[in-house]
């Protein structure tokens, strides 16, 4: 069973989050800065054919979903952050017991424990894509 975590430990998750959060708000920005530059090359008159229109289209799909996956991990960063805040950070929103130092470590922003995480996901998981 693990064990319920220090005033250190929060306070190195704290900063471990920090620094994450810098990182993906800085990626955002270099994709939508990136994004821009090609779009007005797009505009300016630089696709001359369908495939490099296709291919331009992909790429922005690429980015949206990049940016999209950013800020979704943004999102769980700030909610780590308001467990923190209110004393929950590290206690299983399912059962309540503590999740694991380990876990934490690879995993900063989790809220389940592995546990509750397992069952979560075997009752969440999406059918898979029938074979062709």
């Amino acid at each position: 069973m693990s064990q319920p975590l220090t005033r250190p430990e929060i306070d190195h998750f704290r900063q471990k989050l920090r620094d994450r959060s810098a990182v993906l708000r800085d990626e955002i920005r270099d994709v939508l800065l990136r994004g821009d530059s090609e779009q007005y090359a797009h505009i300016a008159g630089q696709v001359h054919d369908l495939q490099e229109a296709a291919l331009a289209d992909l790429l922005v799909d690429v980015r949206l979903a990049e940016i999209t996956r950013d800020v979704e991990e943004l999102r769980d960063i700030d909610a780590a952050m308001r467990r923190m805040d209110s004393g929950t950070y590290g206690t299983c929103i399912v059962c309540g017991e503590p999740i694991a130092f380990e876990r934490l470590e690879a995993y900063p922003t989790a809220k389940r424990c592995l546990t509750c995480q397992r069952r979560h996901e075997q009752t969440h998981r999406t059918p898979a894509s029938p074979s062709l």
